[in-house]
């Protein structure tokens, strides 16, 4: 069993914050992880039958969001079964313990299988992990799950629990309810076309695929030990533990809450204990503030930040990097972590201006990759398929120019770099300087141009989160997995808080 206390310590070293190494850059090696990805397809949106099959992301924004009416019949459809009613998932684990977190896992390709050879190290030892959103790409199809879930943690020795995902609501939640909860189909419900916004999302809606039970089950054995088995009630849950209680909520295709899972939120939070919440959407990410509306009014922070519920800490998957925002609150400070950075398409940090929301001061805001590290990289990206050398700028370029940009000291030491106005314009056109106009490198890049960069090669800026729980701390640890080996063998530490469980 690894010594994560070590490992941290060693990991501090060799951060991306360090030295260019630790981002990855001069990767001369590549990692073990290469062995481990199945054949050599890749994961893309270019596809047009792909982008069919996710089409119910647009249906949702333009006729409204089905997934409350549908998550309250997975729900109902497993009380009839006899699960706890309150959604609980009781655990044997003491008053020390420590779990993992992974964010948008599943596109079962290198970017996905970067990340499990660091994961595995610092994981050994942990009594669990959970996978917050976007189990599987594109759909969620429960015939999916071999090489995007079953394979990739197979050597995990411990239970794997998860809440959904906007891409896991395309197949109607029927792959993951099946996998994680060891649920049937829903029966079909049949309606007449209504000439309505809701009849119009109905007749282009993507029904839930037909999961092949004997492909499935032969996925299942890559996870067939006792000790990895887990069974959760439903798509939001509670976890018990001594100290602890950690509370998933299923926040659907656009992020809103259901009536019925508004008031089970409202009764488990409570529970006097000190809370985690895992959620499907970030509440703070860039520098905006995204609390998720509960069906009746208010929301999902509203109950987050009554210090009656005591919670310390609220992580979301969904935006493909880390970020967290310490949130002072009244006379109290909650830690906003967005953590989706353990397997899809990179997000871009760089984009992200200077950090004042929710009253956060610049210096205490954390993301990984850093912002110059992002855009170094997309200029290396976009220089390399465009053809226009110009465009590209160095890490220690992208590290000078994002640090005058927000107005802070450099992440990391770097020589004097003289600012010239190719790089201003090539930061303008890359999104980390202001400009009407700029090259894709967000969701439109991600959905439509991931192919044409080949992205399987390192750096890929992926991370996990280590959790350790005692009766008077909690302690959060991103660690990086770049897709190189020295990261491998000594995951970087990007960022770490402790949070004092009065």
């Amino acid at each position: 069993m690894v010594d994560v206390g070590q490992a941290a310590k060693r990991g501090r070293e060799v951060s991306s914050r360090v030295s260019e190494e630790g981002a990855g850059w001069a990767c001369v090696r590549i990692g073990a992880f290469k062995q481990l990805v199945p054949g050599k397809e890749t994961f893309t949106w270019l596809s047009p039958r792909i982008l069919w099959k996710s089409r119910n992301e647009i249906l949702a924004g333009l006729f409204g969001d089905p997934s409350g009416q549908v998550r309250a019949r997975w729900v109902a459809s497993q009380r009839d079964r006899g699960i706890d009613p309150s959604l609980r998932i009781p655990t044997d684990v003491g008053p020390e313990f420590s779990f993992l977190v992974l964010g948008d896992t599943g596109e079962g390709d290198a970017s996905q299988y970067a990340v499990v050879p660091g994961m595995l190290k610092i994981g050994a030892g942990t009594a669990f992990a959970v996978v917050a959103s976007d189990v599987i790409y594109p759909t969620g199809s429960g015939n999916e799950y071999e090489n995007k879930f079953f394979r990739p943690y197979q050597d995990y020795h411990a239970p794997i629990y998860a809440i959904p995902g906007n891409h896991d609501w395309y197949d109607g939640l029927g792959g993951f309810m099946r996998v994680f909860c060891d649920a049937p189909a829903l029966k079909a419900e049949r309606e007449g076309f209504r000439l309505s916004p809701a009849g119009l999302r109905g007749l282009l809606w993507r029904k839930p695929e037909k999961i092949d039970e004997a492909r499935l089950a032969k996925a299942r054995e890559r996870r067939a030990l006792p000790e990895q088995r887990a069974a959760q009630p439903g798509p939001y849950w509670a976890m018990e533990t001594p100290g602890l209680l950690i509370v998933g909520v299923d926040t659907g295709i656009r992020g809103d809450l259901d009536r019925e899972q508004t008031r089970w939120l409202r009764e488990v939070s409570r529970d006097p204990r000190p809370k985690v919440l895992i959620t499907g959407k970030p509440i703070y990410v860039r520098n905006d503030y995204k609390p998720s509306r509960l069906e009746g009014g208010g929301t999902i922070d509203d109950i987050v930040t009554d210090p009656a519920n005591n919670y310390v800490a609220a992580i979301g998957g969904d935006v493909h990097n880390y970020q967290r925002f310490p949130v002072r609150t009244g006379g109290r400070t909650i830690q906003y972590i967005v953590a989706g950075g353990s397997g899809a398409f990179m997000h871009a940090t760089h984009t992200t201006p200077r950090v004042t929301v929710g009253g956060v001061h610049e210096d205490d805001y954390r993301c990984y990759p850093l912002r110059g590290d992002s855009l170094s990289f997309y200029s290396k990206l976009y220089s390399e398929r465009l053809r226009m050398r110009w465009l590209y700028l160095t890490p220690e370029e992208g590290v000078a120019l994002m640090s005058k940009q927000i107005g802070n000291t450099p992440p990391r030491d770097i020589p004097p770099v003289p600012v010239t106005r190719r790089m201003r314009w090539a930061a303008r056109i890359l999104g980390g300087w202001p400009m009407p106009f700029r090259l894709p490198v967000g969701r439109v890049f991600h959905r439509y141009l991931s192919e044409l960069s080949d992205w399987d090669t390192p750096p890929f800026f992926k991370s996990f989160l280590h959790v350790s729980v005692t009766p008077t701390t909690l302690k959060i640890r991103c660690f990086a997995a770049t897709g190189c080996l020295p990261q491998e063998i000594e995951p970087p530490l990007e960022d770490e808080v402790e949070i004092p469980l009065a």
